[in-house]
């Protein structure tokens, strides 16, 4: 009997799934800045070709984290107009 398991995305296999979903003609900005902590907090934002520079996103722990709000930012942004 086999068994479907779900396994948990690796940061890289989520890396590279959000990477997967933004067209080739958008622009990827990412900025690591200095953090309290000693290991920088992360924004990120993604631009839409005819568009005006979005926002960055709020800073967080890891890149990926920062590209996906980025992702869901910008698909917001899309569903609007």
């Amino acid at each position: 009997m086999s068994h479907n398991y779900a396994t948990p995305l690796t940061p890289e296999k989520r890396l590279a799934r959000v990477l997967a979903r933004i067209p080739v003609d958008w622009t990827l900005n990412l900025d690591r800045q200095p953090s309290s902590t000693g290991t920088g907090q992360w924004r990120a934002r993604l631009g839409m070709p005819g568009q005006d520079a979005p926002e960055w996103t709020r800073p967080h722990d890891t890149m990926v984290d920062a590209l996906e709000a980025a992702w869901r930012q910008a698909r917001t942004a899309l569903n609007a107009g």
